[in-house]
């Protein structure tokens, strides 16, 4: 038998297993269509009650005074997100971009950010950084940091948390979504129950949420449950898939306005910032946003479907609720991890020829490799993939425009791992 019908019957096996997978899941998926329908209708409403027009889509130059497509925008996400004032540009480089201009606004020298769910992801470990390291880091500036760890089920440990709560503490962090951490996602309700009990501890902290990936999983954003300040990319989620760049802060006005003087100049903050014909793509970007999220979220359940019954362990479930787009696989070795992200790369449209590595990114603490045949450079909204590569191997998948592709993606991905010999498949089959 030559090797391209072999690869076909393969790929038919595990459509077959596909098949199954969706069949199990159809309550999960009838769920989450529901939520991108309600979280569509509550888009266009904003969209309708701040009479958005074509005009608005024009944009500005120079110093964009007065550019009223941007404050526009601005008014409609705060809507969508169910806050007092937001700040959406493309100004803002990434998501750890814009989660530093939020902490670097609202905190100052003497006071204490507070992680309450453990160590975040990654790239925020350089903002805030070390005594003296002369980056420019929150501890650079004389801000502290600490953290109070999950407890070994992934859920929050409030005596530890009420212990660490001190005259300096200012700001509560959050990080909604897992991260590279084998862990739950942090739901709505439990941000909402975070912020009940520190504002007992003291009315005066401010919750902030990195609300990267969480956009529109759920019928709620975290601002509409007490939280004063969330951030996230419009690379991810809210953009839709086609905003090219930015980030959006929302929340509490006041710091809004001050995280808008960390990202320009005080007493300039959001007045100013040229849109440079971004408009029209961030605005439809955040129309489709909610379509797209459901359609990454189905491919995600159907991720995690197969490989359940393939006998590898999923976070979360393909059952369980959703609160981010991230589907975590335990791999459990380095060869099976690498070999699916780049099955997913081979399953892009765009550089499907490319064969990612495990490579030293700036910002991570080991070697990364990641799997982002987007059109959007580092668009997570997009099917992609990546992974650490420490123990125990997880692989972090997300995104994917179309269900379709999503889906195509989980099979090419399985298939490079059938073909590998790393899995088997057919006792799976029946």
């Amino acid at each position: 038998m030559n090797e391209q019908l072999e690869k076909e019957q393969r790929f038919e096996r595990l459509t077959a297993l596909a098949e199954l997978a969706e069949q199990e899941a159809a309550e999960a998926f009838k769920r989450t269509e529901r939520i991108a329908e309600r979280n569509q209708w509550k888009v266009i409403e904003a969209f309708k009650r701040h009479q958005v027009s074509d005009f608005h889509f024009t944009g500005s130059t120079g110093y964009g005074y007065n550019d009223r497509g941007r404050e526009v925008l601005d008014l409609v996400y705060a809507d969508a997100m169910g806050a007092e004032a937001a700040l959406v540009r493309p100004h803002f480089a990434s998501g750890t971009h814009t989660i530093s201009c939020a902490l670097f606004g609202v905190l100052r020298p003497g006071d204490e950010l507070l992680y309450v769910t453990g160590k975040p992801y990654d790239t925020l470990h350089k903002v805030i950084g070390k005594k003296g390291d002369g980056t420019g880091s929150l501890a650079d500036f004389g801000i502290t940091y600490s953290e109070a760890g999950l407890l070994p089920d992934g859920g929050l440990d409030w005596h530890t948390i009420e212990a660490s709560i001190s005259e300096r503490t200012k700001v509560i962090g959050v990080q909604r979504s897992r991260g590279y951490a084998w862990r739950a996602s942090f739901t709505v309700e439990e941000i909402g129950e975070i912020v009940r009990r520190v504002k007992a501890i003291r009315e005066d902290l401010i919750v902030f949420v990195d609300n990267c990936y969480g956009e529109f999983t759920e019928l709620m954003e975290p601002t509409e449950v007490g939280a004063d300040l969330i951030a996230g990319s419009l690379i991810k989620n809210p953009g839709g898939g086609i905003a090219e760049t930015g980030g959006y802060i929302a929340g509490r006005r006041e710091l809004v306005e001050a995280a808008s003087y960390r990202l320009t100049a005080p007493g300039i903050g959001g007045d100013v910032g040229a849109m440079l014909g971004t408009l029209r793509s961030m605005y439809q970007g955040l129309f489709l946003a909610p379509h797209m999220v459901g359609q990454a979220i189905k491919g995600s359940i159907l991720a995690a479907a197969m490989f359940e019954r393939l006998g590898f362990e999923t976070k979360p479930s393909w059952s369980e609720p959703r609160t981010d787009l991230i589907q975590a696989v335990r791999f459990g070795q380095a060869a099976p991890l690498i070999a699916f992200v780049q099955g997913i790369q081979q399953a892009a449209a765009v550089d499907a020829h490319v064969v990612p590595e495990p490579w030293d990114m700036p910002g991570y603490d080991n070697p990364v490799i990641m799997a982002a045949g987007t059109f959007i450079q580092g668009g997570s909204l997009e099917l992609s993939a990546d992974a650490p590569i420490r123990e125990p191997y997880i692989a972090y998948m997300q995104g994917g425009l179309t269900y379709a592709h999503a889906k195509y993606g989980v099979l090419v991905a399985l298939e490079k791992l059938v073909s590998s010999g790393l899995i088997v498949i057919k006792p799976y089959i029946t």
